[in-house]
């Protein structure tokens, strides 16, 4: 992993919604993400991990482009990535790609493998000919999946099969970061394995960056170098992922990792199903985890807390807490 920052990300947020109807009411408003800054560094795996509806899907699609932020700015390489979409969206395609939830259900029905893998090498490599003939074998064998499946439609293929065609589809065009999310998720758990360790092989051999999201808790411990976690559209604790694993210092990634279930495991916490959720819509003043957190004092509802490093913690665990675990 270098210490060159590839794509940071700085106070983001994104709204969906708002506005005023025509008689002068107001619309409501989601607010997804919610003032984030965030770094990726070259040649590292990120974990984001959270809850179902934290905003780690929004947080992937303002990465790649597909979802442009309400406020902030996202740089890639230095460069304001809204602007340079604006100029040329090819060219920040071929630097940042996306790899699904659902690998059947994001490859086109109606065409065959060849064409769909043949759409990123002519628009974004331009290649022809010869040359794409040769990449589209590259990126068969790299997947390890056999020439003849290119004449072939999605849906004759297994889960498993149609994630490896996902993988070779985000790497057509070259690109310097992948951003996957969820991609396991829709596995068999042997499957799983399989397509881990395949991502991992392909990172060491394509010189690759990954941002990995995913809510299961095992995986993003295996992949990542570190582990950012989110609620309710902030990132709450961020650091080394064998420092956060081992010692969690924010109450809600403490909580996610004793919620965790795990074969022997009989110290899982169960969560009042009374609790109190923040509202998307009306977003507290204070830290959204404070109707959930056992730490919590007047101050947690006044204003957020900073994300800042904490004693003890090393300079690289920044956590977003007025009352941090303490790990002794």
């Amino acid at each position: 992993m270098s210490d060159r920052t590839l794509l940071a990300i700085e106070d983001v947020a994104k709204i969906f919604g708002g506005g005023q109807t025509l008689f002068g009411t107001q619309k409501p408003a989601v607010h997804a993400v919610q003032s984030l800054s965030l770094d990726v560094k070259k040649g590292e795996t990120l974990g984001i991990v959270g809850e179902s509806g934290c905003g780690k899907s929004t947080l992937a699609r303002l990465m790649i482009g597909l979802d442009l932020p309400t406020a902030g700015r996202i740089t890639l390489d230095g460069r304001d990535r809204v602007a340079e979409a604006k100029r040329d969206r090819r060219a920040l395609a071929r630097k940042v790609q996306y790899v699904f939830q659902d690998p059947v259900a994001s490859l086109n029905p109606r065409k065959t493998i060849r064409t769909i893998l043949e759409a990123p090498l002519k628009h974004l490599a331009g290649l022809k000919g010869d040359a794409r003939a040769a990449r589209l074998e590259e990126l068969m064998a790299a997947v390890n999946l056999a020439p003849e499946f290119l004449e072939r439609y999605p849906h004759e293929f297994s889960g498993g099969q149609a994630q490896r065609i996902g993988i070779a589809r985000a790497l057509a065009a070259g690109p310097e970061l992948i951003v996957l999310d969820e991609p396991v998720s829709a596995l068999d758990v042997s499957i799983q394995a399989q397509v881990l360790n395949l991502l991992d092989d392909l990172k060491d051999r394509f010189g690759l960056t990954y941002v990995f999201i995913s809510h299961d808790l095992s995986v993003v411990e295996s992949v990542s170098d570190r582990v950012a976690v989110m609620y309710f559209g902030r990132i709450a604790e961020i650091g080394p992922a064998r420092s956060v694993f081992a010692a969690p210092r924010h109450p809600y990634t403490d909580l996610l990792m004793r919620s965790a279930p795990a074969p022997g495991r009989h110290d899982l916490i169960p969560e009042d199903a009374n609790t109190e959720l923040p509202d998307p819509y009306n977003p507290p003043p204070g830290c959204a985890f404070h109707a959930r957190c056992p730490n919590a004092t007047d101050v947690c509802t006044s204003r957020h807390p900073p994300l800042d490093p904490i004693p003890g913690a090393g300079a690289d665990h920044l956590v977003a807490c007025y009352h941090p675990n303490d790990p002794t």
